[in-house]
């Protein structure tokens, strides 16, 4: 089965994705040398939970010391590539996507530029403890997390289907998408197979969707950046997965966690 992507927007959409509500927000760290140019911004309403906002401004401000280390290096051994005032540009933001109960879920996106055909951007996210003040993973709302086992591997093909089914939305086929079937897409295609797989840290960076019901979560949304499950010219995709789908894998901490429905208004944003 062939599925024929169309070219998306110009490539200054693909600097630093950020959400808005961080692209309100003034720069926290700005730095410009003979090298790079680099900011970080970060969502004022994150400084609501009492240490995560010290904790990504750390993290940013590490992020920007590699960058100017791994810049500078670059300029000593290539300066042909810095000729004209030529320079590399990297931007970070990072925006809150959600609150559910005591959790905080963050999108980082990263947007690059050192030359070339095309900026680079990567989306990835972070998971916050408010009772903890530390940073967490979905693990302890699963039963079992173990590489390849049943509940990593029916995420996985949740992932998959959920993603096919936003490619076939997005490609118009020849007028065939309707008779595409996703699940047999996701199967077929080489760059979801490879791309999710059946392990905690490789089916991709993920968020928790509000729900319905207050304190609730609605299921798991999924960010994938470019070139992560596809080709540039794809862009990104945003995957979401019904707390529904998967409830039987549920520890007692994540059935206490997820229920409702998930809001209009968060399917149309995300």
């Amino acid at each position: 089965m062939r599925l024929i992507i169309g070219l998306v927007a110009p490539l200054a959409l693909a600097i630093a994705s950020a959400q808005p509500a961080a692209a309100e927000d003034k720069p926290v760290i700005s730095t410009k040398t003979k090298a790079i140019e680099a900011t970080v911004t970060i969502d004022s309403a994150l400084k609501a939970h009492p240490g995560l906002y010290q904790n990504l401004l750390a993290e940013a401000r590490r992020q920007v010391a590699r960058w100017r280390v791994n810049a500078d290096k670059e300029m000593r051994e290539s300066p042909e590539f810095f000729k004209q005032g030529r320079k590399w540009s990297n931007e970070r933001s990072y925006a809150e996507r959600s609150v559910v109960g005591r959790y905080v879920s963050i999108t980082r996106d990263d947007g690059s530029y050192a030359g070339g055909a095309h900026p680079n951007s990567v989306t990835d996210t972070i998971l916050w403890d408010r009772d903890a003040k530390k940073r967490i993973s979905i693990r302890r709302f699963f039963d079992d997390t173990a590489d390849n086992g049943p509940t990593m591997t029916a995420l996985a093909k949740l992932a998959r289907v959920a993603v096919a089914t936003l490619k076939i939305e997005r490609n118009d086929n020849y007028g065939e998408k309707d008779k595409m079937d996703p699940k047999k897409f996701a199967v077929e295609n080489f760059d979801l197979q490879s791309g999710i797989e059946p392990k905690l840290l490789k089916l991709g960076p993920v968020t928790l969707a509000p729900s319905t019901i207050p304190g609730k979560s609605s299921g798991l949304t999924l960010h994938y950046s470019r070139y992560a499950v596809g080709a540039y010219a794809e862009g990104e995709y945003t995957a979401f997965l019904p707390w529904q789908d998967f409830k039987q894998f549920l520890s007692p901490e994540g059935e206490a966690l997820f229920g409702g429905e998930r809001p209009k208004q968060d399917a149309e944003k995300y």
